[in-house]
């Protein structure tokens, strides 16, 4: 369990690292083109998702992410006992993650975010991109395991582009990207709409993915 739970901080600081570093570097290389900064940070996030998820997959399972480890408890795949352990440290993973990053491009290590992010259109994005990801998995589980990397990888950097929200799908990064005031910051107001909306994700998944890819 030590094992795992190493496995899942390491990997979820790392997650950051990718989202946060890249971020940083794309905007202060972009000249101000947004749209190449997210190219940049969308390119960097799934790189790294590939690289997290096959070398910690087989040590704890790669979730990564809390809306991950509920909806594979609920499908009893995940032990219960085992829940809150990997969500804690899931959430202390991602703000270590976010810190590191913030000693390596000289930062102010603890900041907030004032980059706004909220309304509907985003809300609404964030339930679809957290469903979007739990179908990747789970369909790659369930048909081809071992793209379960790759699939992710690649589902992460498009849903960069295709939500509005530029898909954080997971409750720790978020809260960990509220103490970034960079470009892949959010307004820690924002931030318990965004997990309420990701919950809502899981909840959905929960109830179609079953019935989708049966046993």
């Amino acid at each position: 369990m030590q094992r795992k739970l190493l496995a899942e901080f390491i990997g979820t600081a790392m997650l950051l690292i990718g989202v946060v570093g890249s971020g940083i570097m794309a905007q202060n290389m972009s000249g101000g083109n947004d749209g190449l900064a997210l190219l940049a940070n969308a390119i960097a996030t799934g790189a790294m998702l590939y690289v997290i998820i096959t070398t910690l997959g087989p040590v704890s399972g790669a979730h990564f992410n809390p809306a991950v480890t509920i909806a594979f408890t609920l499908r009893g795949e995940h032990p219960p006992a085992q829940a809150l352990p990997y969500i804690a440290v899931q959430i202390i993973g991602a703000i270590a993650g976010v810190w590191l990053t913030h000693v390596m491009f000289d930062l102010t290590i603890l900041q907030t975010s004032s980059h706004d992010r909220t309304g509907i259109a985003l809300w609404s994005s964030e339930i679809f991109a957290t469903f979007g990801l739990l179908f990747v998995i789970f369909g790659g589980i369930k048909h081809k395991p071992d793209t379960v990397p790759t699939l992710v990888a690649l589902y992460i950097t498009g849903a960069y582009w295709f939500t509005s929200s530029t898909s954080f799908a997971n409750p720790a990064v978020t809260i960990a990207r509220s103490l970034s005031d960079t470009f892949a910051g959010i307004n820690p107001a924002h931030v318990v709409m965004f997990i309420v909306m990701q919950i809502i994700g899981v909840a959905v998944a929960a109830i179609i993915l079953p019935r989708l890819f049966k046993d």
